[in-house]
C-alpha cells in the first residue's frame, strides 16, 4: 500500500475544496486533493451552472412572448429541448478547464480520484493509498434529500443531480419543494414549454422577505406555474401517464417528479467518527474558525453545516487557509448575501425586515424604493420591483431587492454592511445615468430625504441665509 504524505489533504473537489488546494499549492503547501466524482462538484455539474444557464435559456424563449411592449410582434418560440440541453452542457465544458484535474495538477497538487475514508484522526484511506497529512479539510459538499413520503420510493425521481441529464421535455414536472432550487426550476421549464405545478408545504420561498418573494410568485403564476402552497406533499403513486401526488385534497398527475425539498451533508462514506470527527445532522460540527472536535481537521462549506453556498464555501477557504497556511487566528464572520435566479431576481443581505425588527426594536427605520423609480428599468419595460432598506442608527443593517439586476445590485450593500459604511457615503457616490444600480444611490438618500427637504428647521434656515448671503 502507497503511504502519501502531504501539509493539507482536501477532500472534495468541489468550490471550497477547490479554492483551498489551489491557495496552498500556490503559496507552498504538500496538497493532496481526493474526489471520487466530477472535478468541480455539484455547482459546476449539476448545480449551479447549469441551473443558471436552462434559466438563459427560459429567459430567451420568454423575451419572445414578450417583446409587444417595445413594439415588436410576440411570438410562440420554438423550443428544442435537446439543444437547449446541448447549450447546458456547453457551458459546463466552457467552464470545466478551470477547475480541472490537470490544472491542479500543473498547479502542485496531488490529485486522487478515489473515496477517501478516515481510518485515524491524522490518516485518510483512499483506495490503496494512506494519505496521512498535518491538517484535513472536508470539502464534500451535500446531496439532495428525498423525503420519506409514502410510495415515492416506487417512482422514478428526478433531483438535480439528474434532471440536466433529461434530453426531452417533460410534458408536466411536478416539483416538490418551493425553496430556490424548486422555484428556479419551475420557471425556467415553465418558459421552456413545460406544464409545471409546484408544491410547497409551507409557503414558497419562505425564508426571504415575504413582500419581495410576493413579486416572484406572481410572476410565476401570471407565467402559468401551478403553485401549491400550504399542502405537503402526503403521498406518491405510478400511474400510467407517469406520476401523481397527493397534496391537501388533490392528486396531481404529471409525467415527470422533481424532487427539490432540501440536502444533507456528503458525510457517510467518510466515517468521521474515526478521525474523532464530531457531526450532526447538519453537519461536522465546527466552532467558528471551522475547526472539527480534532483540531487537524476543518469542514467548509455544505460539511460544516450553515447555509449553503458555492460563494460561502470560497469564503470559508480564504479563512482556513489563514489558519493552516500561519498558524493565524481566522474566523468566519462575514455577512453573505444570497441571490434566487429567478425573473425577477431575488436578493438578500443581512437580516430581512422581520428579523431585523427583532434584532432593532422600534430604532429600525425602512425604506422603499420602487424599480419604478427607475429611468433604466423604465426603458427596459422592467418596472415590478423593489429596494427595502433596514436602517438601525444612521447605517443600514439589511437590505432586500426584487427585480432585474437585483443579484448585481446586493454586492454594493454587502461590501456596505462588511465595511460599515454610512448612508451618507453612499448617497454622496456619483454613479453613472441611466442605471439599475441608481436605485441603491437612491433608497440611501431616502434616508435623509425627509431631514431635509420635510423639515420646518432646515426651510427656516435657508429663508435666512438667502437674505443674508450677497
Amino acid at each position: 500500500m502507497e503511504r502519501i504524505r502531504a501539509d493539507l489533504c482536501v477532500i472534495g473537489a468541489g468550490s471550497g475544496g477547490l479554492s483551498v488546494a489551489a491557495g496552498a499549492a500556490q503559496m507552498g503547501a504538500r496538497v493532496v486533493l481526493v474526489e471520487a466524482g466530477e472535478m468541480g462538484g455539484d455547482c459546476l455539474n449539476v448545480g449551479c451552472v447549469p441551473s443558471k444557464a436552462l434559466l438563459a435559456a427560459g429567459k430567451a424563449a420568454q423575451a419572445m412572448r414578450t417583446a409587444g411592449a417595445f413594439g415588436i410582434r410576440p411570438v410562440e418560440p420554438e423550443i428544442d429541448f435537446a439543444a437547449v440541453k446541448d447549450h447546458v452542457a456547453r457551458t459546463i465544458a466552457a467552464i470545466a478547464p478551470h477547475d480541472s484535474q490537470e490544472r491542479f495538477e500543473g498547479l502542485g497538487v496531488r490529485v486522487l480520484r478515489d473515496w477517501g475514508r478516515f481510518v485515524s484522526p491524522t490518516e485518510l484511506r483512499v483506495g490503496a493509498r494512506t494519505v496521512t497529512a498535518r491538517r484535513f479539510v472536508i470539502a464534500t459538499g451535500s446531496r439532495p434529500v428525498v423525503p420519506p413520503i409514502p410510495g415515492i420510493d416506487q417512482v422514478e425521481t428526478l433531483t438535480n443531480e439528474t434532471i440536466f441529464a433529461l434530453r426531452e421535455r417533460p410534458e408536466h414536472l411536478i416539483v416538490i419543494g418551493g425553496g430556490p432550487v424548486g422555484i428556479e426550476m419551475a420557471q425556467a421549464h415553465c418558459r421552456l414549454g413545460v406544464k409545471v405545478t409546484v408544491i410547497a408545504g409551507g409557503k414558497a420561498l419562505a425564508k426571504d422577505d415575504p413582500e419581495l418573494a410576493k413579486f416572484v410568485l406572481d410572476r410565476l403564476r401570471a407565467e402559468g406555474v401551478d403553485l401549491v402552497e400550504g399542502a405537503s406533499a402526503e403521498a406518491v403513486e405510478g400511474r400510467a401517464e407517469g406520476v401523481a401526488v397527493k397534496a391537501g385534497d388533490r392528486w396531481i398527475v404529471g409525467s415527470h417528479l422533481l424532487v427539490a425539498a432540501g440536502r444533507k451533508p456528503a458525510l457517510e462514506a467518510l466515517d468521521p467518527a474515526a478521525a474523532g470527527v464530531e457531526v450532526t445532522e447538519k453537519g461536522v460540527k465546527v466552532g467558528a474558525d471551522l475547526r472539527s472536535s480534532n483540531r487537524r481537521i476543518y469542514a467548509v462549506g455544505d460539511a460544516a453545516g450553515g447555509l449553503q453556498f458555492t460563494h460561502l464555501a470560497g469564503y470559508h477557504a480564504s479563512v482556513v487557509i489563514r489558519s493552516i497556511l500561519f498558524g493565524l487566528p481566522s474566523k468566519a464572520t462575514a455577512l453573505i448575501p444570497h441571490v434566487t435566479y429567478t425573473e425577477p431576481e431575488l436578493a438578500q443581505v443581512g437580516p430581512t425586515e422581520a428579523e431585523a425588527r427583532k434584532l432593532h426594536d422600534d430604532r429600525l427605520e425602512v425604506l422603499r424604493v420602487p424599480f419604478s423609480g427607475s429611468d433604466r428599468a423604465q426603458a427596459e419595460a422592467e418596472t415590478e420591483g423593489l429596494v427595502k432598506l433596514m436602517v438601525a442608527r444612521g447605517r443600514p443593517v439589511g437590505v432586500s431587492i426584487v427585480g432585474p439586476q437585483a443579484g448585481e445590485m446586493i454586492g454594493l450593500w454587502a461590501v456596505a454592511l462588511a465595511s460599515g459604511t454610512k448612508l451618507s457615503t453612499l448617497a454622496g457616490v456619483v454613479l453613472p445615468y441611466p442605471t439599475i444600480g441608481e436605485l441603491s444611490k437612491r433608497a440611501a438618500g431616502a434616508y435623509f430625504s425627509p431631514k431635509l427637504f420635510d423639515s420646518r428647521v432646515v426651510r427656516t434656515a435657508v429663508r435666512s441665509l438667502q437674505r443674508l448671503l450677497p
